[in-house]
């Protein structure tokens, strides 16, 4: 099967806010994304950024939930996904609510892109651990595996007590895309979940506490270790594995050239790829984001 493409909601361009930030907009983006052959639409989530990182390089996001929400309001069949949620900002059955609040409301579409997390400035503004993130990070998956299978969940965590909670409707339980480069977190997707996102770093390994992978070599050696770690933990379900494209499919390369990189990608492993587009506004955007499903996702 080809690569599938998700279109990022560039929610997170607050200097347009009225451009890109608004009910309008991520209805207009989405809209164009499942028209034109994109199979997700993707934010990310910073509930607390802290103001240094945003004057370095840093982002603004709204709620995941909340702008994913929006989109599938004015959407039928696109995919929701979360790149990346960080689990361990919020109490794991907080968490669960949403995912399955959106999965339920959206007949089904949510794939969680998760992650351990990096950034010790927004954990401390939340009174989260930041050294226990791997520990939080495991006991939400095992909190939202419990709440999907319907049953009562019973569970003693770091910080928390259930004796028996109880979510319905029922429902069956949205992808799970466990993402970061270091072994732990290759372990936990392929023990755990149903796809990886490893980041593309772009030399900013050492800035985001992770291995770097910033070219197709080192993302398919990292594929390679995921797929021998899959074996011999007995693994046979296949695994996704979603990419950020970044400056790899970049306009100012020839199309003949992001062809190549697009099959090299597609014979390393990758299923998925996340893009954003450039726009000064959100026609410009569009108008790039339609573009480019022309050339590469629609024959």
């Amino acid at each position: 099967m080809p690569i599938s493409f998700s279109l990022e909601l560039p929610t997170q361009r607050v200097e347009s806010a009225a451009e890109f930030v608004t009910a309008e907009a991520i209805a207009d983006v989405a809209r164009a994304a499942e028209a034109s052959g994109y199979r997700a639409v993707h934010v990310t989530d910073h509930p607390a950024p802290d103001a240094k990182w945003l004057d370095h390089g840093g982002h603004h996001a709204l709620d995941p939930f909340v702008a994913l929400s929006f989109a599938a309001a004015a959407t039928t069949d696109v995919r929701l996904l979360t790149n990346v949620y960080i689990a361990a900002y919020r109490n794991p059955f907080l968490g669960a609510k949403s995912i399955h609040s959106l999965h339920v409301l959206s007949g089904g579409r949510l794939i969680v892109g998760t992650a351990a997390g990096y950034l010790k400035p927004e954990f401390r503004a939340l009174g989260i651990d930041f050294d226990n993130r791997g520990a939080l990070l495991d006991e939400a998956l095992d909190v939202l595996a419990k709440v999907f299978a319907g049953d009562d969940v019973a569970y003693e965590g770091i910080s928390f007590a259930a004796r028996g909670v109880r979510l319905r409707p029922i429902a069956a339980p949205p992808p799970i895309w466990v993402g970061g480069n270091s072994k732990p977190a290759v372990r936990r997707a392929v023990s755990r979940a149903q796809g990886w996102a490893p980041f593309n770093t772009f030399g900013y390994a050492a800035a985001s506490r992770t291995a770097e992978i910033s070219t197709v070599d080192e993302l398919a050696s990292a594929i390679a270790w995921a797929s021998k770690y899959a074996a011999e933990i007995g693994r046979t379900d296949p695994l996704d594995i979603c990419f950020s494209a970044g400056n790899l499919l970049d306009d100012s390369r020839s199309a003949d050239e992001r062809h190549a990189t697009i099959a090299k990608l597609e014979a390393a492993g990758v299923t998925w790829l996340v893009v954003a587009p450039t726009g000064a506004d959100r026609g410009e955007y569009i108008e790039r984001a339609r573009a480019f499903a022309a050339e590469f996702i629609t024959p």
